[in-house]
């Protein structure tokens, strides 16, 4: 993802996604007292994008985000690519390349965006920014879409 394309600029055309009234999720659940209360958006090119702070709680190192809410962070923005997509799926397998550190306590902007889909297998790619637009960490994942 290029943090200048039309997925991950500032555009007013976003609009957001929602869930039911009792999601539980870690990552965007409202009834989760101890999750990150992501909310994203969806833009015009079907990408998803989500503007945060996430508090020093999940720190690792002082001043910095732990790996594994990196990692969470970024399947978030991959798993809400899908859904905005209109499909529901799990992580079959995600990589993560970890560029710089991820700040606490300053602004950060998810984006993500499925790349295939290939019957219940879906394919995205995800990035955290810092407010200056550059990537700190970055990954992509297959997800298996959830059979009803």
């Amino acid at each position: 993802m290029n943090p200048n394309s039309p997925e991950t600029s500032n555009s007013e055309e976003s609009a957001p996604l929602f869930h039911g009234a009792q999601n539980h999720c870690f990552g965007c659940g409202a009834a989760n007292p101890v999750g990150l209360k992501l909310e994203f958006s969806k833009t015009a090119e079907g990408a998803v994008l989500c503007d945060a702070v996430v508090s020093d709680r999940y720190e690792g190192p002082p001043g910095c985000l732990h790996g594994g809410i990196i990692a969470t962070l970024l399947d978030e923005a991959m798993s809400k690519a899908n859904r905005a997509q209109g499909v529901t799926a799990m992580t079959r397998q995600m990589q993560v390349e970890y560029l710089r550190p991820v700040p606490s306590g300053s602004p950060i902007r998810l984006a993500g965006r499925v790349t295939r889909s290939e019957g219940r297998k879906h394919w995205a790619e995800a990035e955290i920014q810092n407010a200056e637009g550059k990537i700190l960490a970055q990954a992509s994942g297959l997800f298996i879409a959830i059979r009803k």
